[in-house]
């Protein structure tokens, strides 16, 4: 059952990980060379719009199984523990979760409260632009490190 959650994990991982490089790699550069008021209204959609179920289900559902890989880990009372799930998940819960939630979380609901059309959203966008981007790098590497982690240390 361990190695079926462990799989779980890495899939997870893996397909949380390919959504942050295709923003990083991607729509921010897109987003990027549109005018600050189209940057910024394209992202507060997207902003709204990346709330689904589909998404919110695998990033949550992911530290979920993450935390059960840990709570697993514990209750079998094994030292040392496996390292390969023990990476795996404390690389997603603190490279994703914790990153997402003090880093681009803060930035996503700035971005969401400013004018498009101000001179403030302009320096805001720029801002974002590159802080937000840097942060969504970390997250997809964190993820891909996680997924590795489950895989090949395990």
């Amino acid at each position: 059952m361990f190695h079926v959650l462990t799989v779980t994990c890495a899939i997870g991982c893996s397909l949380v990980s390919g959504v942050f490089f295709i923003f990083s790699v991607c729509v921010m550069r897109a987003l990027g060379t549109l005018p600050p008021p189209q940057g910024i209204r394209a992202m507060q959609a997207i902003n709204v719009v990346i709330l689904n179920p589909w998404f919110l289900g695998l990033f949550a559902g992911t530290a979920v199984l993450c935390i059960f890989s840990l709570v697993w880990l514990i209750e079998q009372n094994a030292w040392p523990p496996r390292t390969g799930p023990l990476a795996g998940s404390l690389l997603y819960l603190i490279g994703v979760v914790i990153v997402t939630r003090m880093f681009n979380i803060p930035r996503n609901e700035a971005l969401m409260a400013v004018d498009p059309e101000s001179a403030d959203g302009a320096t805001l966008w720029a801002d974002y632009l590159k802080t937000w981007t840097w942060w969504n790098h970390v997250r997809a590497v964190a993820a891909l490190a996680a997924a590795i982690a489950f895989l090949a240390l395990s």
